[in-house]
């Protein structure tokens, strides 16, 4: 995540819904935990997916690799940290899902969503307008210190 920028720390508890009969989160509960933190960093530049799909846009996951280094636990206090690493072709997200109270890495990953336009399905080689004006503004308050 080193060369993320508009970094993002989502919190979550392990729930026990999420476990299994060793009280580990089963592994593929990661990618939510992943959808969970990507939203939220969405959400912080007014970007969610109903604000895509009013845009004439969809934005499935073309990509998305997890590195698994230590199991969460039932009850856990965990933070999934998400930060940029490319919006103007594709949107390019990096995770690391750490303990809270430790620091403890827990696993890291990344995801990679296409711009796909509802009404004809074409895949965009360029992500929108909107998209890309939003995120250069945060780009911009960063560098000068300010909140994105």
């Amino acid at each position: 995540m080193k060369n993320s920028r508009l970094i993002h720390d989502y919190p979550h508890q392990i729930p026990f819904y999420d476990v299994d009969s060793m009280h580990i989160v089963w592994h593929g509960h990661y990618v939510k935990y992943l959808e969970l933190a990507r939203c939220a960093w969405l959400e912080r530049f007014d970007y969610g997916y109903r604000q895509m799909m009013a845009g004439g846009y969809a934005w499935p996951v073309a990509q998305l690799n997890l590195k698994y280094i230590r199991p969460a636990r039932f009850g856990q206090h965990i933070t999934i940290r998400t930060g940029l690493r490319e919006y103007e072709s594709c949107l390019k997200l990096d995770y690391l899902i750490f303990d809270r109270d430790s620091g403890e890495k827990m696993a890291k990953g990344a995801t990679m969503q296409i711009a796909v336009h509802i009404e004809s399905g074409e895949t965009q080689y360029q992500t929108p307008d909107d998209w890309q004006q939003r995120i250069r503004q945060a780009l911009a308050a960063e560098a000068q210190g300010l909140p994105a």
